[in-house]
């Protein structure tokens, strides 16, 4: 590499560490916003332990002055002379106090902080585009979030014994300046190499974590692979034990090799630099034994100044060290404040309407096209269909022919590429998305189970319920899950998963159950079910649906599903295939007419002969 390119590499460098000075800022705001009582008594307490060392030094002068006058007078010691001495213990009792106080304060920023910052971090995550946690670098650029929301809780603190150790600096070198300004100078000189090379080392090592993150989430893939119950059955049947070790392993190594190499440039300059800063000190220390003997400075002038180059030269260490780190850990905060400047591009328009109660004409899809984020393969091709009110609809077709994608528009998780769809006559991007959200209940095929109680599992479904517990125990009668909860030894109460304490692990079809209760308990204008009811038996599914059937009476509702024993149920059956509506009409008159439905439903019933 050339000269100039380093120059400019190394130019480069420092603007970027100038630049990331911008992020501290924004930080201290949201540090103020958890605690301003907190942080108000933290500054003071600070100032004042910052004036505290020079205090100090004024008396111990007075007082070692005292004695080498009555040494040299052989006269008694002035009657107060005990009492400057108890003043001195005071003032270093008062500093201890100061010092408990501020690490006080500190633990209880850092608490409030770490809340404030990890509830910012879930609430704006739960804001984005459902196409953000498809995207393998919003996920790179979360996983930063989520350890610089705890991570920086360092550099607070760090902050905060900047700005005490600059004013006990700045109040010690006013002090030694108006001695000898040379000694200041000297100090000075010896420490500014060692800020350069922290800095620069900080952020090699900031690119070094950068780098290092994908890396590090495959990893913790694998750790989570590892020890799952999910996969802990493959992982014995397969063999798989060696194969993750060994790719574990492989990444670890990666990672240490990277960090070893940096540790060993740091250890070498960073100790020529050390040296650097104690020469500086030692000739500080020279000048005033010289100056001493030249008879320019007193015994007192001589310890009392001593003491206060020594408190000086570590204080200046630590102000560029704690600088430099300031600056350097403000460049891990560009991936958290650029983690919260990420917006959703679904979103409610400014003076966006309420839906309508009821809904009088229904959904409607006019001409929609739509390809996911990042491909151009349309999922849907100018598809137009006509939700009715109280019509209960059931959407089949082969795998990936975009029903799923249907409901994830209808519930406007994403927008159509093309078309509009309606919400009577009105298109359903000028609708408040959480009003719409509280008006359809959908229970998806990959339906979550939440390592809660049982209650609080059904109560998600709409959670401003879940005190009403005759309303949850309805839901729970209506999806069948009164007959699981009634088994488990704490009923309502009891912890379900393995994760927590107590907690009893349910079968597929029961956990089934619980989230069906959860879209009962919606109470919705619209009900969306994607393959309700694959984890259950013959017998339950069928109860199941003589209820849905009961629960849909007055309601819209959008049934997926691949048996055909569940769909003919409905009023009206879509068919659809490579994106296309291609048939619709009763189970009835669609086998009539021999199309696609009716070859689905003859290889279907075919297996049951």
């Amino acid at each position: 590499m050339s000269k100039n390119a380093t120059d400019k590499s190394y130019g480069d460098t420092w603007r970027t560490r100038l630049n990331a000075l911008r992020n501290v800022p924004p930080v201290m705001k949201m540090v103020w916003d958890c605690g301003p009582k907190t942080v108000v008594w933290s500054l003071i307490l600070r100032i004042a332990l910052a004036l505290a060392p020079v205090a100090i030094l004024k008396v111990s002068y007075w007082l070692i002055n005292q004695i080498v006058i009555t040494l040299k007078s052989h006269a008694p010691l002035p009657s107060f002379f005990w009492w400057v001495l108890a003043l001195e213990f005071g003032l270093a009792c008062i500093a201890a106090i100061l010092s408990r106080a501020i690490g006080f304060c500190d633990s209880l920023l850092g608490d409030l902080y770490l809340e404030h910052i990890s509830v910012r971090v879930i609430e704006h995550a739960s804001r984005l585009d459902i196409t953000a946690f498809e995207n393998p670098e919003y996920y790179d650029r979360l996983d930063r979030a989520k350890a610089q929301a705890t991570d920086r809780i360092a550099m607070i603190q760090m902050l905060g014994t900047l700005t005490q150790q600059v004013l006990t600096t700045i109040s010690l070198a006013v002090y030694i300046a108006a001695y000898s300004p040379w000694l200041l100078l000297l100090l000075i000189a010896g420490t500014i190499p060692a800020l350069l090379g922290e800095s620069h080392f900080a952020f090699l090592g900031y690119a070094k974590n950068f780098q290092q993150t994908p890396l590090r989430r495959k990893m913790d893939y694998l750790r989570d692979v590892g020890g799952s119950k999910e996969a802990a059955k493959e992982l014995k049947l397969f063999g798989l034990r060696n194969f993750l070790v060994n790719s574990f392993s492989e990444m670890a190594n990666t990672i240490f090799r990277q960090n070893v190499s940096l540790s060993k440039r740091k250890l070498l300059a960073g100790t020529a630099l050390s040296i650097l800063a104690t020469a500086g000190y030692y000739s500080a220390y020279g000048l005033v034994l010289l100056e001493t003997i030249r008879g320019r400075f007193n015994v007192a002038a001589l310890t009392v100044l001593i003491s206060a180059i020594l408190q000086v030269s570590a204080n200046l260490q630590q102000i560029f060290v704690n600088a430099s780190g300031v600056a350097d850990q403000a460049l891990f905060l560009t991936d958290l404040l650029g983690f919260f400047a990420m917006q959703p591009t679904v979103r409610s328009r400014p003076n966006a309407v309420l839906i309508p109660r009821p809904i009088r004409r229904g959904f409607e899809f006019r001409n929609v096209s739509f390809a996911y984020p990042g491909t151009s393969r349309l999922v849907l091709k100018n598809f137009n269909f006509h939700l009715h009110p109280e019509e209960r609809v059931a959407l089949i077709g082969e795998n990936g022919q975009g029903k799923t994608t249907i409901v994830k528009l209808i519930t406007r998780l994403y927008d159509p590429t093309e078309g509009q769809i309606l919400i009577d006559g009105v298109d359903l991007r000028e609708y408040d998305i959480e009003d719409l959200c509280h008006e359809i209940g959908v229970i998806f095929q990959d339906f979550m189970r939440y390592e809660m109680t049982a209650r609080d599992n059904i109560a998600v479904g709409r959670i401003e319920e879940r005190d009403h517990l005759d309303r949850i125990a309805e839901a729970a009668r209506m999806s069948l899950a009164d007959e699981v909860i009634a088994k488990l030894p704490e009923h309502m109460h009891q912890q379900l998963g393995r994760r927590f304490d107590g907690g009893v692990d349910l079968s597929g079809g029961e956990w089934q159950r619980m989230a069906l209760a959860r879209a009962y308990l919606r109470n919705a204008q619209l009900l969306i079910l994607d393959e309700p009811t694959s984890a259950l038996d013959a017998r339950s599914e069928q109860e199941v649906f003589q209820r849905f059937a009961e629960l849909t009476q007055g309601k819209m509702a959008l049934l997926i599903s691949h048996r055909f024993s569940t769909v003919k149920m409905t009023d009206r059956i879509v068919v659809l295939s490579h994106g296309v509506l291609t048939e619709e009409g009763t189970h009835d008159e669609l086998v009539r007419r021999g199309g696609l439905y009716a070859e689905m439903f003859e290889m279907q019933a075919a297996s049951y002969r």
